[in-house]
């Protein structure tokens, strides 16, 4: 039985103040996500990942369409108990210290009153808050309020977690953190669906991946299937010290970059044994030779159709 399934869920807003007209921010969308899977919902800013998650959550509600998680119908309470949620921008009460927060949490969650100071405190080491824990949350940075949101989404043990932009804010110790306990989650047999569009941590993280641009879904798939489908890779990296070849290296078409005495080149693939017959020849040490691969970032761009330059944060 999937997890998760979206059938044709679809939002629109009336907007105008004389002339009102519709605009469609999310497009009938179709998603299956299944049991025990990590699934990365991916798209620039403003392309409808939090519109669906609001969606699924019973924060707003849909023009058309409906869903159906852990079998049930999205919008019975009982489904309410078994998922944990953690927002784009969650908001604290200020003067809460992160203990007092999760046990307040752990209250409304239905976690029983004996277990509530245990479970915080255990959530709190989770996510790597034990000594700021009588610490109040006026205090913390953007970074410690995500690890906070975190721990709320998951302290009553749900079945299934949703996650805005888990990693925004967070530094790249906090990333790797997030990152560990999302695997974590999966390997004790929980569902992981998260929005992002920080491509390197969905594609280290995701067993599929879909692509929403401008409220459609644009793809769905394994992330090594969709950035190697129809698409060999036709060019090589060469990696090695010495700048004597670069010059014939250029010549067959490379693109060089020098740093110090090392040059990478990336170039046809074609040219392959003749630029190493030159690099040999010029008594040059050879590094590394690889096939340059396709990355989610440029399946991505090419799926969305946008420029490299658009507002896509891609963290290496």
């Amino acid at each position: 039985m999937p997890a998760l399934e979206i059938l044709g869920l679809q939002k629109n807003y009336t907007v105008g103040f004389w002339r009102k007209r519709e605009r469609e921010a999310l497009k009938p969308l179709h998603l299956t996500v299944e049991d025990n899977e990590v699934f990365g919902f991916l798209g620039p800013n403003g392309a409808g990942k939090t519109t669906t998650l609001k969606l699924l959550m019973g924060l707003i509600y849909p023009t058309s369409g409906s869903a159906r998680i852990l079998g049930m119908d999205w919008r019975e309470p009982m489904v309410k108990a078994q998922i944990g949620f953690l927002p784009e921008q969650p908001y604290f009460y200020d003067y809460l210290t992160a203990q007092e927060l999760l046990e307040y949490y752990g209250s409304l969650s239905g976690v029983p009153a004996r277990e509530q100071r245990r479970r915080a405190s255990t959530m709190l080491e989770r996510v790597g808050l034990k000594d700021a824990a009588r610490l109040q949350l006026r205090k913390f940075s953007k970074g410690m309020l995500q690890r906070v949101g975190i721990a709320q989404a998951i302290l009553h043990d749900p079945k299934m977690i949703f996650l805005d932009e888990p990693t925004s804010g967070l530094d790249p110790m906090g990333r790797r953190e997030v990152r560990d306990l999302i695997h974590g989650l999966q390997d004790e047999g929980k569902t992981v669906f998260f929005s992002t569009h920080i491509l390197s941590d969905a594609e280290s993280l995701c067993d599929r991946v879909a692509v929403i641009h401008n409220g459609e879904l644009r793809g769905v798939g394994v992330v090594a299937e969709l950035v190697h489908r129809g698409k060999a890779a036709d060019e090589t990296e060469i990696v090695w010290h010495g700048l004597h070849a670069a010059e014939a290296i250029k010549h067959l078409g490379g693109k060089c970059r020098i740093v110090g005495d090392t040059v990478r080149a990336t170039l046809p693939a074609s040219q392959l044994e003749a630029a190493l017959e030159r690099i040999r020849g010029s008594q040059c040490k050879i590094l590394s030779v690889n096939p340059v691969r396709t990355t989610l970032e440029d399946y991505f761009l090419e799926t969305v159709g946008v420029s490299p330059h658009s507002a896509i944060e891609v963290s290496r």
